[in-house]
């Protein structure tokens, strides 16, 4: 049972707390190795990407907003530092601290964007960050989770004071570009590719995270 609604506890529980159950049980996304790096990274992508979009959107004053995009920006332009650098974000290996950029990362060009006026940056202008979400969309098993429709209908259907008549932005189709080769092998040679096997495990469990 997972008594939690906070989602950077459950998907550590959904890492390790149910493995009797699990189709591939050896598959560890919250290595011990790379806890101090997953820490630091994690601070900067809640703060200010996962945390930062609602404070943009939510913002009630000016100053609220322009501190929260000021932000953002900052945190969007370092995780494009990092990952021109190297193939993940905490590493070279894929991780829970992946799953926790790219769930934002998904959703940024077609509702944040728009909806929480986030649009100091777009994920498509960056080619490092659109290679990035293009990789992980591409693990087997990933792009079934994303429902983009349901989550655009989701966010500018549930906000009567952002959006008093629920109309959704047509958007840039955001998702096909996604399914164009991406080109991180080259890009990053030498880093490590995500494992076939443990890439597919992620099917089981991405759906509450990305849907």
């Amino acid at each position: 049972t997972i008594v939690s609604n906070e989602s950077s506890e459950i998907i550590q529980m959904l890492n390790s707390e149910f493995n009797e159950f699990a189709k591939h049980p050896e598959l560890d996304l919250n290595p011990s190795h790379l806890h101090e790096q997953m820490a630091d990274v994690d601070f900067l992508i809640y703060n200010n990407l996962n945390n930062g979009v609602y404070r943009c959107g939510f913002a009630q004053t000016q100053s609220a907003y322009d501190t929260a995009i000021t932000d953002l920006t900052r945190a969007f332009d370092r995780v494009e530092a990092i990952l021109s650098q190297q193939r993940y974000i905490a590493g070279d290996i894929f991780t829970l601290s992946d799953i926790r950029l790219f769930v934002t990362l998904i959703r940024f060009d077609e509702v944040y964007m728009v909806y929480f006026k986030t649009n100091t940056r777009c994920v498509a202008n960056s080619p490092v960050l659109l290679n990035y979400v293009r990789e992980i969309y591409q693990m087997p098993g990933v792009a079934d989770t994303i429902h983009m429709e349901q989550i655009k209908l989701h966010y500018y259907a549930s906000h009567p004071k952002l959006n008093q008549w629920s109309i959704m932005p047509r958007g840039p189709d955001f998702e096909a570009k996604l399914q164009r080769p991406h080109n991180r092998d080259q890009t990053l040679s030498g880093t490590a590719e995500m494992d076939d096997k443990a890439s597919k495990t992620l099917e089981g469990w991405s759906q509450m995270l990305v849907g």
